[in-house]
């Protein structure tokens, strides 16, 4: 189920909060992406109600203060989002958005050892 779930930006942006720290209040959610995005309380209910819509997100009402808990795990999503980006802006290749950070020097020395070390275990793999 956690598979089908996308997540808009602004989700993506309460989610990380909850993977980071969990349980979150709205109050604290509103302090910490006040610098951000400004987001009043409203608006972070409004998307939290979303979330719990989405079965990504439970809260536990039971105490003073409502507490927001994430029902799913950034892994759950994250590989569907990253096809989906790849798909939008890159026709679906791995290849061209490398190039194209390549090609604007965004990739650090260490970025791009990384990568070596992924290809080489990729290609061990495939070898076996």
């Amino acid at each position: 189920m956690s598979a089908q779930i996308t997540l808009s930006d602004g989700e993506w942006k309460l989610m990380k909060l909850l993977w980071d720290e969990e349980p979150r209040t709205i109050a604290g959610m509103v302090a910490a992406l006040s610098d951000d995005t400004g987001w009043s309380k409203t608006t972070i209910f409004v998307m939290l109600k979303r979330l719990m819509a989405k079965g990504a997100v439970r809260v536990d009402d039971s105490g003073r203060q409502q507490l927001y808990y994430p029902l799913i795990a950034k892994d759950d999503v994250a590989p569907a989002e990253t096809e989906s980006f790849l798909s939008r802006v890159y026709d679906g290749s791995v290849g061209m958005m490398l190039s194209a950070l390549a090609g604007r020097h965004a990739l650090s020395e260490d970025d791009i050892a990384a990568l070596r070390k992924i290809l080489s275990d990729a290609e061990k793999r495939g070898e076996e």
